[in-house]
């Protein structure tokens, strides 16, 4: 567990309920994310956190409630608004383009940088060509802080499911976001896998400044690496603090045993 203190507030959610039918899958939930802070979000499967994630990033809009980011409220975030504003997500299942080479798949978070139009990139010629040059320096870059050099130009198809993970995770980074969504970034993983992408959040939040919202379900990573954490249980919000006072509070320690409802 960290012991930081932080002051500025990047991202409020507001009330936030939604409904899929008949079906509440959020149901009143507010949070804030501080700048410069690790935040978790858990709790157990069915909890509403993928909702959540969804929500802030837009692709998700709720029936009630708003969201505040960098001083701007919102009723909906449509996605490429929030790309365009600094809002970068890898999702639960990989969602890379398994035909693409690592390179090229880490290239494609360079896409709302690049200024040149199609036929200028397709020509590569003059400004287009130094443009796609500069970028493909930064992904450089990405690749070599997340120490997959060796990969390339392996298509992400034929690399084991931690360093997939760990492509799109250096996808998300080639956007420059400002807020990074990691939903379950550690899913899966060996024990060995899991401390290498904790090493790399880590360092991610500490080293770019990004900030960062997990959902994360194994709690020694949640209890290790995150500054706050708030905790969903069938859409409702039961608990929000730093991990220790999460850790002693008894509504989420009876969710996670099974006899909270």
């Amino acid at each position: 567990m960290r012991n930081r203190q932080f002051t500025e507030t990047l991202l409020t959610v507001e009330n936030i309920s939604l409904s899929f039918g008949g079906v509440r899958a959020l149901s009143d939930i507010s949070f804030d994310i501080l700048k410069g802070e690790v935040r978790a979000i858990i709790g157990p499967n069915g909890a509403g956190k993928s909702s959540m994630l969804n929500c802030i990033n837009g692709f998700y809009h709720p029936q009630q409630g708003a969201i505040t980011y960098k001083g701007v409220r919102r009723e909906q975030m449509r996605p490429h608004e929030a790309a365009e504003q600094g809002i970068a997500r890898t999702f639960q299942n990989i969602a890379l383009f398994k035909g693409m080479s690592t390179l090229d798949n880490i290239m494609t978070g360079r896409n709302l940088k690049m200024r040149s139009g199609i036929f200028a990139q397709a020509l590569r010629w003059g400004p287009a060509l130094r443009e796609e040059i500069a970028h493909r320096e930064y992904v450089e870059r990405v690749i070599d802080f997340l120490e997959i050099q060796h990969v390339r130009k392996v298509p992400v198809g034929q690399l084991p499911y931690g360093l997939q993970k760990r492509v799109e995770l250096g996808r998300a980074l080639a956007a420059e976001p400002e807020l990074l969504l990691l939903d379950e970034p550690m899913a899966g993983m060996n024990i060995e896998e899991k401390q290498d992408m904790c090493r790399f959040v880590l360092e991610v939040n500490e080293e770019f400044g990004t900030t960062i919202c997990l959902i994360e379900h194994d709690m020694g990573v949640v209890m290790d690496i995150s500054d706050r954490v708030v905790v969903l249980d069938y859409g409702r919000k039961i608990g929000d603090g730093t991990p220790e006072e999460v850790k002693a509070n008894p509504e989420v320690i009876a969710a996670y045993l099974g006899t909270a409802h």
